[in-house]
């Protein structure tokens, strides 16, 4: 009988010592490096924001193409990639979408069409493989 009773109590132990060495903190991930300022027209800075834009145009339920007017804030920081957090003013073009590659699209000023938003994106990158992901997107009209 004492058996059952001393294998239920060693699984018991087991059960506590694993809970007790799970750090929930382990999951989350570290700065390696912390947040620094970045130069506008730093080329990752750059790629970084074009890609948010083309995604910011995809996902628009606007007619009209957004175009960057002027790049407010570019931070950098490195996680398990190179995170930007870019903050920038848009505004709609005279381009409707789809966008033709050869357009040359000019911001809609002093019309009915005019419309300006600042947005703060932040994209994932390992700009040395291609890839881009925006992580987060806020967008608030000017």
């Amino acid at each position: 009988m004492s058996r059952p009773w001393w294998s239920s109590l060693l699984l018991l132990a087991m059960l506590v010592a694993l809970a007790a060495s799970t750090d929930p903190q382990k999951n989350e991930l570290k700065a390696l490096r912390k947040i620094n300022l970045k130069n506008s027209s730093n080329a990752n800075v750059k790629q970084c924001l074009w890609f948010a834009m083309q995604e910011y145009n995809k996902k628009s339920e606007d007619k009209y193409i957004f175009q960057v007017v002027k790049i407010l804030q570019a931070q950098m920081q490195v996680t398990n990639r190179m995170e930007y957090f870019i903050d920038v003013e848009i505004a709609r073009t005279n381009c409707r979408k789809p966008l033709n590659v050869s357009e040359n699209c000019a911001i809609q000023e002093n019309s009915k069409l005019e419309k300006k938003a600042n947005c703060n994106f932040l994209v994932g990158a390992l700009p040395w493989n291609g890839e881009f992901t925006v992580m987060k997107k806020q967008c608030t009209d000017a």
